[in-house]
């Protein structure tokens, strides 16, 4: 099995979910090996915090009552990219022994003299571009607990596109994984029986219905451009952080272009940055560093542990959303579908010896 998910990236492309584990990859291979079973659990402790943090700081950014406008979503993307164009540079920079003429050489001769090249990364970094701020429109619009079930669904996504668009092939245990997946989501959007006014009740619907098709097109997205990314990668000897500096630079073309279609008017009353605090600074710090994050997880950790951090990730949102964010009525149909969603979680990254179909 060659397919590996994690409960939220977001992402980002700034990083999102490919180019993220891409550059952790790197990142991982200059790690020391692993001398300790403490490693293991402390890089799970490293990716349950990032993963729930990321979820849980974005969601409350969304809902928290500030005095003057709400920091922009299209804004924060921009800010995410922005930073992980920086991060990569730099990292480019370390490699060339911090030596500017390297680097310039570097830029020009494989982004500059390779144009054919560079606009390969314009599809999946228009698409990423997208995803990211659907999730925002998700997070606005559903508890963190709903949200981190559903988007589990990028488990199937980029599985099929990994079997339609690489040829992989998948175990009969990785396809009962993806036929519980979808049950357990079906189960957690569920509808049920709220109580308040039936003018509340067509707000909370409506919501919910917007947040739950911004997840489902953010899942197909993520597992599109995963796989176009990763078989970008392969086709090519360019080194990754060069790819996600090129994916970063059409991110923030196409973020910029977003910021201005659909906040223009919101731009020039109040600024780009208006709504930016520290806990917005968290967010998109979170998002752009993701990647380098989990990057111990993939070093030291297994599939078995990494289920392990998506049920964690799922509990530690549903308590949060429940205890403190009070946003989330948990219901028996939601732990039904939440508990098969972590069956299939662990189901996917269950490796046998038979051959696969």
């Amino acid at each position: 099995m060659s397919v590996i998910v994690f409960p939220l990236q977001s992402g980002f492309s700034a990083l999102v979910l490919a180019p993220a584990l891409k550059e952790a990859s790197s990142v991982a291979s200059m790690l020391p090996p692993a001398s300790s079973p403490r490693l293991k659990y402390l890089s799970l402790g490293v990716l349950v915090f990032q993963t729930t943090s990321l979820v849980l700081t974005m969601r409350f950014s969304r809902k928290l009552q500030v005095e003057g406008p709400l920091y922009l979503a299209s804004s924060a993307v921009v800010s995410a990219e922005l930073l992980k164009i920086l991060l990569c540079t730099l990292l480019v920079f370390k490699e060339h022994s911090f030596s500017v003429r390297a680097l310039n050489r570097m830029m020009k001769e494989e982004i500059l003299n390779k144009p054919m090249e560079t606009l390969k990364l314009a599809i999946p970094s228009g698409i990423y571009t997208l995803q990211n701020n659907l999730l925002y429109v998700a997070l606005s619009n559903l508890d963190a607990a709903t949200y981190q079930v559903t988007y589990q669904l990028k488990i199937l996504t980029t599985a099929l596109f990994s079997v339609s668009m690489l040829g992989k092939n998948l175990g009969i245990y990785q396809w009962l994984s993806l036929l519980i997946l979808m049950a357990g989501i079906a189960l957690v959007q569920w509808p049920t029986e709220s109580l308040g006014s039936p003018e509340q009740k067509v707000l909370s619907a409506g919501s919910q219905f917007v947040g739950v098709v911004a997840v489902l097109v953010a899942c197909v997205s993520s597992g599109f451009a995963g796989v176009y990314f990763e078989k970008i990668l392969k086709e090519t000897k360019q080194s990754v952080w060069i790819r996600n500096i090129q994916l970063g630079l059409f991110g923030l073309v196409f973020g910029l272009f977003g910021v201005f279609v659909y906040d223009g008017e919101r731009v020039q009353e109040s600024g780009m940055f208006q709504g930016y605090n520290s806990l917005t600074c968290t967010v998109v710090a979170l998002q752009a560093l993701g990647g380098l994050v989990i990057a111990a997880v993939i070093k030291y950790a297994d599939n078995i542990l990494k289920g392990f951090a998506t049920s964690l990730s799922i509990i530690l949102s549903t308590l949060i959303s429940y205890f403190w964010l009070q946003d989330f009525d948990p219901t028996s149909v939601f732990f039904l579908g939440a508990i098969l969603v972590i069956a299939a979680t662990f189901l996917y990254g269950y490796e046998p010896s038979s051959k696969p179909l």
